[in-house]
């Protein structure tokens, strides 16, 4: 008995705080107390998520731990964002916009400053999207007729690789040293 109180006593220590080593996102500027659609990159050195903006939802993009915000050349033209994903550097930058009345998936390559847009035929309507770590492959949930289904494009003619450091695009095997 006597164990297992000090048990329930060991686990409900943490309960509610949740602090294993957690680390706030930084200062993110205004709307950052209702941030919402949190998506890190494969490396975890940078956070995408939601904030509201001059009444907008607005993709803000910040570099991890320090919270230094993150230029976009294209998005900030396109709001309201939603449903960001990042690549494994956090080089492509995968969000729905808001168009007229429909939402529209689109990438943004930070190096280059290239926007891929993604328009769906007819009366289908983009929900969500994810992102491969690599930027090669992009899954939407799509709408159509009330019927919700996933769609994934291959985007290895449209974009190059963004992979860890030391790895090959061909393989995914670690690069040798001195090639």
């Amino acid at each position: 008995m006597a164990v297992t109180s000090a048990l329930i006593a060991l686990l409900c220590s943490g309960c509610g705080s949740w602090s294993w080593g957690r680390r706030s996102a930084g200062p993110a500027g205004l709307g950052a107390s209702n941030r919402q659609d949190p998506a890190l990159s494969g490396d975890g050195r940078v956070l995408a998520s939601v904030v509201e903006r001059g009444g907008r939802d607005t993709l803000l993009l910040q570099e991890q731990p320090s919270g230094r915000e993150l230029p976009l050349r294209h998005l900030r033209r396109f709001q309201p964002h939603r449903s960001p994903s990042l690549s494994w550097n956090g080089r492509y930058v995968a969000v729905l916009i808001q168009q007229g009345s429909r939402r529209l998936a689109v990438i943004e390559d930070r190096v280059n400053g290239n926007l891929l847009r993604f328009p769906l035929p007819g009366d289908q309507e983009v929900e969500r999207l994810s992102l491969a770590p690599s930027g090669r492959r992009l899954a939407l949930e799509v709408v159509h007729n009330g019927i919700n289904r996933v769609q994934v494009f291959d985007l290895a003619n449209q974009l190059e690789p963004d992979l860890p450091a030391g790895m090959r695009s061909g393989g995914g095997a670690p690069a040798a040293a001195g090639r």
